[in-house]
C-alpha cells in the first residue's frame, strides 16, 4: 500500500513533463520501486548551484524579479508557454508580504458590497475575477488551499438592527451567483443559522443581543507554502530560480537604450554577475518603486503601502472549522477570527506604512485589535496582550492612481502593469487570490513587447488556469487526488501520529511521503553521517506537529538557505508562537548547520540573526 502510494512522492517525472519541462537526471534521484513492480522517478529540485550557473551563462527570455507570489507566479506562468524563465529574489520566496497575508482566498465580499453602493462596475469585475481565481486555488492545491465557512454574526441592539440581517443575506447570495458565473465555485452555497447554532458553531462568541448569524465560504492557503509551490512548480518547467539573489542595477543596451538584464549580487557568496534577458519583469510587490528606479531615475512612485497586522492566538479562540468575520468594527474595518495551523488569527488594521523588509506591529495596532476582539468574545474568553502567541505586520502594494482618497481601505485591490521607456514591465497592485490572473496579464503584455517565437512557432497563451501544481497528484497515480489515503499511509504504513500526517499531507500533498521516507533510518534519505535518531519522526517543538525531517527536507528539496527561511516559511513555527520558534531555534540551526556545511561561528552567527528578526514577531517584550 505505501509502495503504491509512494508512486509518485514529490510527483513523478510524469507530472513534470504535464508543465514542459525537461527532467535530466542532475534533476531526479533514483527510481522507487513499487508493491506492483512499476517503478517511478520523484521529482528533485535542481541544485542551487546549478541554478545560478544557468543565470549566469544564459539569455533569458524573461527575467523575473521577486519571487513572490505574483513573482512565481509570472515564472511559471511564462515557462509553461515555452519562454526561457530566470528568476531572482532578494531574501527568501515569500518573505515580504506573501507570507504576512491574512491566508485567506477571497473575492473580496467588501468589495462586492462597495461595488453595489458606488455603482463602480470596476469593483464588481474585480469581484468576480477574484471569485474565479479562488476556484483555480482551491483546484490547484486542494491538499493545501480548502473552502472555509465564515460566520457573519447578526446583533441587534436597536429596533431598526433586524433590517440589516436581509441585507446581509442578500448579499453573500450575490457573491454566491457572482462565484459561478465563472463556473463551479469550489465552495459550498452561504446560509443563515439561529442563534443556537451560532452558539453551537461558534462557542465563544458574545451572545448578548446574538439573533443568529449568516454563514458563507471562502478559500484558506498556507500562504507562503503555496507561493514557494509555485515557484517549485516553475522549476518543473524549467525555470532558473534562485533566493538570496540581490538585484544592484538595472542594465540597457548601449545602442538601443533597452532594458537587457539585471547586476546581482549572490548573498551567500557575495559574487557579483549579470543576469540577461530579452524582458525583465518587476513583480517586487510594495518595493517596485525602487527598482522602476533603477531603470529610469525620473520615475515618479506609483506604490503606497498599507500595513495589516494581524496577531495569533491561542487555539481556543476560535473552532477548528469556522472563522468569524464582523464587517464593520468601530473605525469602519474589519475584524476577523480564523482558525488556522493549530491557531487563531485575529486582524487585521488597515493603515499607511513605511516600505520596510521587516514591519513591526506596533503596540496601538495591537490593542486596537484586541480591544474589538473582546466585543464579540464571550467575558471568560477575553483577550489580552498576555494572550497573543505571535504579531506580524504585512505591507499591501496598493496603486496611488486607484486611490480614491487617502484612506487605504478605501484603495481598490485592482493590478495594473506599466511598461517603461527602455520596456522594463512592472505588475504592481492587486492582491494574493489574483496572483494567476496577474501572472497571466504580465506574460500576455511581455509577448506584446517583445513578440517571441519556439522552433518557428508563436508561443501559445496561458495555460495555467485549472492546472494543479507541485504535490497535487497532477498525473493521478499516488492517490487519484483523494488525499485523505496519503494521510492513511502516513499513519498506518509510517507510523506517524494523526496530527503530524495531516500537517503533512496538507502541506505538501503527495511530497508528505518523501518526509516520511526521511523518518526511516534505512530510507532513500536517510544521511549515514549522523545518528538515525536524530532523523526519526521527532518534532522540532513537542506541541506542535513539525518534524525534524522537513528541515533537512527543507534544505535539500526547497531551497532553504536560512533558519527564517525554515521557522517562518517552510514551517510557520515563527508565525503561530514566536516563543517556541526562539526554543528550538539552536537545534533547527543545528539540523541545517550539518545539511549546509555551517561551521559553529556560522551556526551562532545563524541563530542570532534569526532572533533579531524574531523580535518583529514577538510582543512578549511589549506584554502589560
Amino acid at each position: 500500500m505505501a509502495g503504491r502510494f509512494f508512486a509518485s512522492i514529490s510527483v513523478a517525472f510524469s507530472e513534470a513533463s504535464l508543465w514542459g519541462g525537461d527532467v535530466s537526471n542532475d534533476e531526479v534521484v533514483s527510481p522507487i520501486k513499487c508493491v506492483d513492480g512499476t517503478t517511478v522517478v520523484p521529482y528533485r529540485v535542481p541544485s542551487r548551484k546549478k541554478q545560478i550557473n544557468r543565470l549566469k551563462k544564459e539569455t533569458f527570455d524573461v527575467l523575473v524579479i521577486g519571487g513572490g507570489s505574483v513573482g512565481s507566479g509570472v515564472a511559471l506562468d511564462a515557462s509553461t508557454r515555452g519562454l526561457s524563465v530566470g528568476m531572482v529574489e532578494r531574501a527568501d520566496f515569500a518573505s515580504g508580504t506573501s507570507s504576512r497575508s491574512t491566508k485567506l482566498i477571497h473575492g473580496g465580499i467588501r468589495y462586492l458590497e462597495n461595488a453595489f453602493k458606488n455603482a463602480d462596475v470596476g469593483q464588481l469585475e474585480l469581484v468576480k475575477e477574484a471569485l474565479a481565481e479562488r476556484a483555480h486555488m482551491l483546484k490547484a492545491a486542494p491538499y493545501m488551499n480548502t473552502a472555509l465557512p465564515i460566520m457573519i454574526p447578526m446583533y441587534c441592539k436597536k429596533w431598526y438592527d433586524p433590517l440589516f440581517i436581509p441585507y446581509y443575506m442578500a448579499g453573500v447570495k450575490v457573491y454566491d451567483f457572482v462565484a459561478k458565473l465563472h463556473g463551479e465555485s469550489g465552495v459550498p452555497n452561504s446560509h443563515f443559522i439561529d442563534k443556537e447554532e451560532a452558539k453551537f458553531q461558534f462557542p465563544m462568541i458574545n451572545e448578548k443581543d446574538l439573533w443568529g448569524a449568516i454563514v458563507y465560504y471562502d478559500g484558506q492557503m498556507n500562504d507562503s507554502r503555496m507561493n514557494l509551490h509555485l515557484a517549485l512548480t516553475a522549476t518543473q518547467a524549467g525555470a532558473a530560480i534562485a533566493s538570496q539573489t540581490t538585484v544592484l542595477s538595472v542594465s540597457h543596451d548601449p545602442v538601443t537604450g533597452k532594458c537587457d538584464g539585471v547586476m546581482v549580487q549572490d548573498n551567500i557568496t557575495g559574487h557579483k554577475f549579470k543576469v540577461k534577458a530579452k524582458v525583465v519583469v518587476n513583480a517586487t510587490g510594495p518595493f517596485s518603486d525602487a527598482v522602476r528606479k533603477m531603470d529610469d531615475p525620473e520615475a515618479e512612485n506609483i506604490i503606497k503601502g498599507a500595513a495589516g497586522v494581524h496577531v495569533v492566538l491561542p487555539d481556543h479562540y476560535s473552532p477548528a472549522k469556522m472563522g468569524l468575520i464582523v464587517p464593520k468594527t468601530s473605525d469602519g474595518r474589519v475584524l476577523f477570527f480564523l482558525p488556522w495551523e493549530g491557531a487563531t488569527i485575529s486582524g487585521t488594521t488597515d493603515s499607511e506604512s513605511e516600505l520596510t523588509m521587516e514591519p513591526k506591529p506596533t503596540d496601538k495596532e495591537v490593542g486596537f485589535i484586541l480591544e474589538e476582539a473582546n466585543n464579540y468574545l464571550k467575558l471568560d474568553k477575553s483577550v489580552a496582550s498576555k494572550d497573543v502567541k505571535a504579531a506580524w505586520s504585512g505591507i499591501r502594494p496598493l496603486v496611488m492612481d486607484s486611490a480614491k482618497s487617502g484612506d487605504t481601505k478605501a484603495i481598490s485591490r485592482s493590478h495594473v502593469i506599466e511598461v517603461s521607456k527602455s520596456n522594463m514591465v512592472t505588475i504592481a497592485g492587486g492582491k494574493w487570490t489574483t496572483y494567476r490572473r496577474m501572472a497571466e496579464d504580465v506574460v500576455d503584455r511581455v509577448l506584446e513587447v517583445e513578440p517571441m517565437t519556439k522552433m518557428g512557432k508563436k508561443l501559445g497563451e496561458c495555460v495555467t488556469e485549472g492546472r494543479g501544481i507541485i504535490g497535487a497528484d497532477r498525473a493521478g497515480v499516488v492517490a487519484n487526488g483523494k488525499f485523505d489515503r496519503i494521510n492513511i499511509t502516513l499513519r498506518d504504513e509510517y507510523e506517524l501520529p494523526k496530527d503530524v500526517a495531516k500537517h503533512l499531507v496538507s502541506n505538501y500533498g503527495t511530497r508528505a511521503l518523501q518526509i516520511a521516507e526521511l523518518c526511516k533510518a534505512d530510507g532513500e534519505f536517510y544521511c549515514p553521517q549522523v545518528s538515525s535518531k536524530l532523523y526519526g519522526a521527532k518534532r522540532i517543538v513537542s506541541k506542535f506537529p513539525f518534524l525534524e525531517a522537513e528541515v533537512i527536507f527543507a534544505c535539500r528539496q526547497e531551497y532553504a538557505l536560512t533558519a527564517q527561511d525554515v521557522l517562518a516559511r517552510r514551517t510557520r513555527l515563527a508565525f503561530i508562537d514566536s516563543d517556541a520558534a526562539d526554543a528550538c531555534c539552536e537545534r533547527v540551526v543545528e539540523l541545517m548547520g550539518t545539511e549546509l556545511g555551517w561551521n559553529k561561528a556560522r551556526q551562532k552567527k545563524e541563530v542570532a540573526e534569526f532572533r533579531k528578526w524574531l523580535e518583529t514577531m514577538n510582543m512578549k517584550d511589549r506584554q502589560t
